[in-house]
């Protein structure tokens, strides 16, 4: 007997689990502007990795094509937004702000910025192929209803993994001053300009990457 439902809610949380550059923006937001914008840019990487979880389930080859066609402006541009980011995060204030209705279009950037990077990641469909490799159509199941829990699981995981991500990043939120935020944006802003830094030397150096 198969439960791919929480096969998929396990497969969500270790990919999500990892730390990289969208667990550490996702940490920053929510240190300077709330529970609500991180998880919000957590929901963003979910639902990118559950769209590479269908891929995987479903067997799309022509999704696959078409994402990889687009793969290297993807990784470069990914790049480039994560050491302009970065720099940008390291030279910000210390400083918390509160969100209001009139910012709603901050979570809608929260949100699209980690979809898009977390597709720009190549690591990312790989690990999915991976996933699906190691657990197996006995797993997966072979119908569309198998295949849609195990997606439905991959989002639920990686959505409750950014909600627990949020939520305790949020408590240390009301424990940090001015020093301490300052010191969070140059560890979050030096890691992002770091990670931006290497998928751009995978690119130039590496023949274009990992591709798809």
């Amino acid at each position: 007997m198969t439960f791919p439902l929480l096969s998929g809610m396990a497969t969500g949380i270790a990919i999500a689990a990892p730390v990289g550059p969208i667990a550490l923006l996702c940490l920053r937001r929510t240190l300077t502007d709330g529970r609500l914008v991180g998880f919000v840019s957590g929901l963003g990487a979910a639902t990118a990795d559950t769209l590479c979880g269908a891929t995987a389930a479903f067997g799309l080859s022509a999704l696959v094509t078409t994402v990889n066609r687009f793969h290297t402006p993807l990784q470069a541009g990914g790049g480039i937004f994560m050491v302009i980011f970065g720099v940008r995060l390291w030279r910000a204030p210390a400083k918390k702000t509160e969100l209001s209705p009139a910012h709603a279009r901050n979570l809608r950037a929260a949100f699209g910025s980690t979809f898009v990077l977390t597709l720009a990641n190549p690591m990312t469909i790989l690990s999915f192929a991976g996933v699906a490799a190691a657990l197996g159509r006995e797993v997966i199941g072979d119908t569309p209803w198998t295949a849609t829990q195990f997606v439905a699981g991959v989002f639920s995981g990686s959505a409750l993994w950014w909600l627990l991500w949020s939520g305790a990043a949020g408590w240390f939120r009301r424990h940090l001053g001015p020093d301490g935020l300052r010191w969070v944006n140059r560890l979050a802003g030096a890691g992002l300009a770091a990670f931006g830094a290497a998928q751009l030397a995978r690119l130039t150096w590496g023949g274009g990457g990992s591709g798809f």
